[in-house]
């Protein structure tokens, strides 16, 4: 984990907000075929509730994935977003060992 591109990640509030969403996207996120925590949100309930462009949505989407805080899985026409917890908890345990 590259913990100077993690905490830039986290630096926009709207990338923030979505690892804050995705972590009960039951409770922040309509209901949709698919189990929620199993595969993630569709990028446009993302999109939907950040209320910003598709093309920006996707930008700080891919910002998270590559930090590895979030994962994708794409099925069909459509990509999923879920919180990568093992990265999360290896993140917390770096602030709590060494900030």
């Amino acid at each position: 984990m590259d913990q100077v591109e993690v905490f830039k990640a986290l630096s926009n509030k709207t990338r923030l907000m979505i690892l804050q969403w995705l972590k009960e996207p039951e409770l922040n996120f309509p209901p949709q075929d698919r189990d929620m925590k199993e595969v993630g949100v569709c990028v446009g309930q993302i999109q939907c509730k950040a209320q910003l462009t598709q093309s920006t949505i996707s930008e700080y989407l891919s910002v998270l994935q590559r930090t590895g805080l979030i994962e994708s899985t794409r099925i069909g026409q459509w990509t999923y977003y879920k919180r990568n917890e093992a990265a999360c908890l290896e993140l917390k345990q770096l602030i709590e060992t060494s900030i």
